[in-house]
């Protein structure tokens, strides 16, 4: 089920899905034209770069070099067409491509053109970049990311450490973007970089914004939501109530967007398409928070035309840095033997019962246990900010002092496997489907191992980490001892799991290390991927929860 090959999607030039084009609001379709006029590399050569004959692409390099030595000798040589060969220069997996584009930047520059260079040596802040750029499958799955999307961007770069998982996610992806549904293209590119606002996720806003311009979409609705359509406004309060607190989301909400007498209305294919783009987007902030992903090389904060100064190394926006101590080598080996331990006991203990009542007790004392998140980051850039309204509307625990707890959704009343699924494929055929695949492939995901340890079974604390998820936005496994979570789960992972799926955009990079510090970071990106599915399946359901109460 999840080694079918990534889509054979059509390769559009300059990027079908290139985030941010370095202007701030995405506008690569005017750089498009300056290249294709300039000297600079056409649509077209572009495109064969990612044939899958080798012969053709040879001879699209080729093509590439004349017309960027075209474009030098007319001194007008586009920052597009740069950014461009920058990206080609970092991250296309194919070597002689790579190898071609250096080339080229070196030739611009002894010609006295100013280049830029990226300011990240990998697509992750947390993970060293060899750990993701190594030869094997891994490279397979790259390459087939390129032949198929035109690019290779940082989030399939660290995805790739799990192939299996990507493939799912790329196919999911282009569905809910590109294939045939009830939403225009530029409409789905502008839902999604709002859901990115909503956790400060630039990277993504970025991203969005230039698959929105490449669609067709007017660039002034970038420059605030005031602009957008009054039914993409009308989203707002749904969009706010997805990222943060979707236990609160009503058949009300629901009936106030697509009952007959809404204006503007939606119909409920048309809406079922917006959320599931939102809470997509939602859980993907979560990741690139997450896994500290640096923004592509063509992003703003991505490169600079600025020579590196010897005194001064950049730092990643997820700072502060970590460095590995003896002692902290010693410490996290003593974690791992304990979690094994405590893993072997639970297997050996799964057939002693407890009452119904203990088991909801310990729900309650999972969900209400205070778990604190990380510093609170500063506003966000601009280009993010103006795509948000209520900023100040955040996710917030269950059960604050003094006030009464929103009821707990009971698994057995309203669950993925017996009513959503079924729901969103009626709604939006196939979507279901692949959702269903993606939540599939992440829980079963094993290589059984576990730091240092071989054949390992990990189907207990897969499952903790998905139900404490869950647990976090109030969904209850009636036959699940929560008993589990806490004896699995130590404060570090904890701590760390709560930030990315209800505060992403306050993720560092000392949270990021200060849990399983013995495990490889593959590892780690398997538990990210967890938490970003278990995050969207738990908004998905609240959301489709209310659809059906309103459609009965």
């Amino acid at each position: 089920m999840a080694s079918k090959p990534v889509p054979d999607i059509k390769c559009q030039a300059n990027g079908e899905n290139t985030p941010g084009g370095g202007s701030g609001s995405g506008r690569s379709g005017r750089y498009q034209s300056e290249s294709e006029s300039d000297g600079g590399p056409t649509a077209k050569s572009l495109a064969r770069l990612c044939s899958r004959d080798e012969e053709e692409r040879t001879a699209a390099l080729e093509e590439l070099s004349q017309e960027v030595l075209v474009g030098l000798g007319l001194a007008r040589l586009s920052k597009q067409t740069l950014l461009h060969l920058l990206r080609l220069s970092t991250s296309c997996p194919l070597q002689e491509v790579r190898e071609r584009a250096t080339e080229l930047l070196r030739t611009a520059q002894e010609h006295g053109v100013e280049v830029p260079r990226a300011l990240a040596s990998g697509p992750s802040a947390f993970i060293p970049a060899k750990e993701m750029l190594k030869e094997g499958p891994n490279q397979d799955v790259l390459i087939e990311s390129f032949l198929s999307l035109g690019r290779v961007d940082h989030v399939t770069m660290v995805m790739a450490l799990h192939p299996a998982y990507l493939s799912c996610f790329l196919r999911t992806q282009h569905a809910l973007l590109e294939l045939d549904g009830p939403l225009p293209r530029h409409w789905r590119h502008y839902i999604a970089l709002m859901a990115a606002a909503r956790h400060h996720c630039s990277y993504l806003v970025q991203q969005h914004s230039t698959g929105f311009l490449e669609a067709g979409g007017e660039e002034s609705w970038l420059s605030g939501l005031e602009h957008a359509p009054t039914k993409l406004h009308s989203l707002q309060t749904l969009n706010k109530l997805l990222a943060h607190r979707p236990w609160l989301i009503t058949q009300q909400h629901i009936q106030e967007l697509v009952c007959p007498g809404a204006d503007p209305r939606w119909s409920l294919a048309e809406l079922i398409h917006a959320v599931v783009l939102m809470a997509h987007a939602h859980s993907l902030s979560s990741f690139v928070w997450g896994c500290g992903l640096n923004p592509e090389p063509d992003h703003i904060g991505g490169y600079t035309f600025q020579p590196p100064s010897p005194s001064h190394l950049p730092r990643s926006p997820h700072s502060p840095a970590h460095e590995d101590g003896r002692q902290e080598l010693v410490d996290g080996a003593m974690e791992v033997e304990v979690l094994m331990k405590r893993m072997v006991e639970l297997q050996q203990q799964q057939e002693e019962e407890c009452t119904q009542e203990e088991m909801v007790t310990r729900f309650e004392r999972e969900r209400s246990e205070s778990i604190p998140t990380a510093v609170v980051r500063g506003a966000p850039p601009d280009l993010v900010l103006c795509l948000v309204e209520e900023p100040e509307f955040r996710y917030e625990d269950f059960a604050p002092r003094g006030e009464q707890a929103p009821p707990t959704m009971r698994a057995q009343d309203y669950s993925w496997e017996d009513h959503g699924f079924s729901l969103v494929n009626r709604l939006l055929p196939d979507m279901g489907q692949l959702l269903d695949e993606k939540f599939q492939v992440v829980s079963n995901l094993t290589y059984h191992r576990m730091a240092m340890h071989e054949g390992v079974d990990t189907h207990t604390l897969r499952k903790a980490l998905w139900n404490y998820i869950h647990c976090l936005y109030g969904i209850r496994y009636d036959d699940y001892d929560y008993g589990s979570v806490n004896v699995l789960l130590e404060r570090s992972l904890k701590v760390y799991v709560k930030t990315m799926a209800c505060h992403p955009e306050q993720t560092t990079a000392r949270v990021y290390h200060a849990f399983w510090r013995h495990f490889r970071h593959s590892e780690k990106v398997h538990a990210n991927l967890i938490v970003m599915e278990a995050r969207l399946q738990a908004a998905l359901l609240y959301t489709l929860r209310a659809i059906t109460h309103y459609m009965r």
